[in-house]
């Protein structure tokens, strides 16, 4: 099915942004949300890297975005619906040099304390002269 434009567009923020997360750092979903400037769409981040294309000739696809280095806002790999899409992403992880832990319920974890990356805005804007806005809250950014 063809995609609106808009959602076209957000499809391409988010690839974007992920491109930009650094080798051997993770983000969060909200994160990447609060980065494309749609801080209440951290489920509809998901479901783009869920629809990444595996097809190397398209513009975005999972060799250019490195999808693994999103997790969710407590440090966790997502569970998937097949059981070895998670370990999967740990082992894409591990290979970056990223520390994944298993919980006390079996969770894949990253420490964000370590390895989190969560810049006000996104290296590219910055690089533009983009100034990032004041957050009127104070809540950590890990949370997202």
């Amino acid at each position: 099915m063809a995609r609106s434009d808009e959602a076209a567009a957000f499809f391409h923020a988010v690839y974007s942004a992920v491109q930009e997360i650094p080798h051997g750092k993770v983000t969060s979903y909200g994160h990447i949300a609060k980065l494309v400037g749609t801080p209440q769409r951290p489920r509809q981040v998901g479901v783009c890297l869920k629809h990444l294309p595996s097809d190397p000739d398209a513009r975005f696809n999972h060799t250019n975005v490195p999808w693994q280095r999103v997790i969710n806002a407590k440090g966790i790999i997502s569970p998937r619906s097949q059981p070895s899409g998670s370990l999967n992403q740990a082992a894409e992880l591990e290979a970056e040099g990223v520390t994944v832990t298993t919980g006390a319920l079996g969770e894949l974890m990253v420490d964000f304390a370590e390895f989190g990356w969560f810049p006000n805005i996104l290296p590219s804007e910055a690089a533009q002269g983009a100034v990032p806005e004041d957050d009127d809250d104070d809540d950590d950014d890990s949370e997202s």
